[in-house]
């Protein structure tokens, strides 16, 4: 299941662009009150479109949104373990090849993320995308271990900045800019596997992209995304923060704020 549906996206794009459902609601030439039922979960797929033109989305994508949920994530080597956050969950990935195992991201609580190593097994390197509680708590405990963690502004771990590679036994993994829900923020390029892989922590989720503190973060965001995205290839694997792995071509199509 997406970890938003179209309210949530709604709700994002109305903070992004500064408006509230009163205003999208006079653009859209639509009753306020229907534009309140969107954000109430009362999704219309003729009305999320016309909304979402307003707010610069892509139309088709919000018309479908009611129905998107990307493939179901199938790569040798890369493995999910989504652990509690409140009554939600939050995204550690692990990424193997040829005996090396890299991990992204530490979870919310460190006894959940011990726990759900010892079941997997260690990691030989960790990569953090940002600095959010649900994504960093077993950080101090890894570099106890004696693992490396990279990152970026991050106490302890080792600084790591856009363009910056690391080799990982058969995997590399090229850091890129994702500020914006976060700053900052990286994203991390995965080459070895079959398939290319990007991590996207809490830039993307499958439908739908991390919340963000207003108008100017909303738009710094979007542009790093699509920056980041720009020349990436369809089959590309992306590795979410929240929810499930997706594809590049499947959120070119079905994301609206990539959607053209």
């Amino acid at each position: 299941m997406i970890e938003d549906d179209f309210s949530y996206v709604l709700r994002k794009a109305l903070a992004g662009n500064g408006m509230s459902a009163g205003d999208v609601a006079v653009r859209a030439a639509v009753a306020v009150e229907e534009v309140e039922g969107l954000l109430g979960g009362r999704f219309s797929a003729a009305l999320a479109g016309k909304v979402g033109r307003v707010l610069g989305l892509g139309v088709k994508a919000c018309e479908g949104h009611g129905d998107y949920e990307p493939a179901a994530l199938e790569l040798a080597g890369v493995r999910r373990v989504e652990l509690p956050f409140g009554e939600d969950g939050v995204n550690v990935w692990l990424v193997e090849c040829g005996g090396t195992r890299v991990m992204f991201d530490a979870g919310f609580e460190v006894g959940d993320l011990v726990d759900a190593l010892g079941k997997v097994g260690m990691p030989d390197r960790v990569f953090v995308t940002h600095g959010h509680r649900d994504h960093v708590a077993g950080v101090e405990w890894l570099l106890g271990e004696g693992v490396p963690v990279f990152g970026a502004g991050l106490d302890g771990v080792r600084e790591l900045a856009a363009g910056d590679v690391v080799e990982c036994g058969g995997l590399v993994v090229r850091a890129c800019g994702l500020d914006g829900h976060f700053s900052p923020a990286l994203g991390f390029h995965v080459d070895g596997l079959e398939r290319p892989v990007l991590v996207v922590g809490d830039a993307l989720f499958a439908g739908s992209m991390g919340k963000c503190a207003g108008p100017a973060i909303y738009q710094l965001a979007l542009r790093n995304l699509r920056g980041v995205l720009e020349g990436v290839a369809d089959e590309t694997v992306l590795l979410p923060g929240h929810g499930p792995g997706t594809t590049v071509g499947e959120e070119r199509a079905g994301n609206p704020f990539l959607a053209g």
